[in-house]
């Protein structure tokens, strides 16, 4: 497999953020870690052995970046209203500079001239993250994987909410769309796939939420609950992935 480490300085963040790549070609996969996570975890979590058929047979290339989640979600003693601003500064930090890295990297591998969707793909925390990374920009990205996410902004901030927490608040901004958004066109030609098991450490109400809200706004994504048996928990997301990797790498 080839690896790839990048020492990213990002000036919207001002700090070092690497990158760490895996894959020589195929679909761009950005992997978001675990709650306070690191680049490194793909690898550390052997992630990159449920990944491996894919990337070797050149189907994708997987990114795997850091979060600053310490400083946002989980910085339960900090200023609320600071702390969704900094995570803001991060979601930036993806899109204006992240993507462009991944576009540039992914074209030249594949000798494409184009601009590639990318896929999300988190589990537990990183779902949170990368369902909203697809549901705010379908520009930008046109798959996700989401295993095991929390979709409700309260989780972390409790009830204080402002115009920031709601645009990060999965269910909340669902709620507040409209059937004629010009997203709901753009989710339809994407693919999303939303799983969540019902056993120990799964939170499995704010998947049922967000599915309701897709049935009514007719929003097409694969939705799926695993069983009372499927823990929170890295054993069930390496069996998750190849279930559900194949239909998200298709064209």
């Amino acid at each position: 497999m080839e690896v790839n480490y990048f020492d990213y300085y990002s000036n919207i963040l001002n700090r070092s953020m690497p990158i760490k790549v895996y894959g020589h070609h195929g679909r761009p996969v950005l992997f978001i870690p675990c709650q306070d996570g690191r680049f490194f975890d793909f690898e550390n979590f052997h992630m990159t052995d449920t990944f491996e058929p894919w990337i070797e047979a050149g189907e994708c290339i997987v990114f795997s970046i850091d979060t600053i989640d310490a400083e946002t979600w989980s910085d339960k003693y900090g200023d609320p209203f600071w702390r969704i601003r900094h995570h803001e500064d991060w979601i930036s930090y993806i899109t204006r500079e992240v993507v462009p890295f991944i576009r540039e990297y992914v074209n030249d591998k594949n000798g494409w001239d184009g601009y590639p969707g990318i896929m999300t793909f988190g589990c537990s925390m990183g779902a949170t993250h990368a369902l909203n990374l697809y549901l705010r920009f379908p520009d930008l990205f046109d798959r996700c994987l989401a295993l095991s996410g929390v979709y409700n902004a309260s989780f972390f901030l409790g009830d204080y909410m402002d115009d920031v927490v709601y645009q990060n608040s999965i269910t909340d901004y669902l709620a507040g769309m409209q059937p004629d958004h010009p997203f709901i066109e753009r989710y339809n030609n994407n693919k999303a796939v939303i799983c969540v098991g019902q056993g120990a450490w799964e939170i499995p109400w704010s998947t049922q939420f967000v599915d309701q809200r897709f049935h009514e706004l007719g929003i097409n994504a694969w939705v799926d609950y695993w069983g009372y048996d499927v823990a929170h928990d890295w054993p069930w997301w390496y069996k998750q992935v190849p279930y559900f990797l194949p239909y998200l790498l298709e064209d």
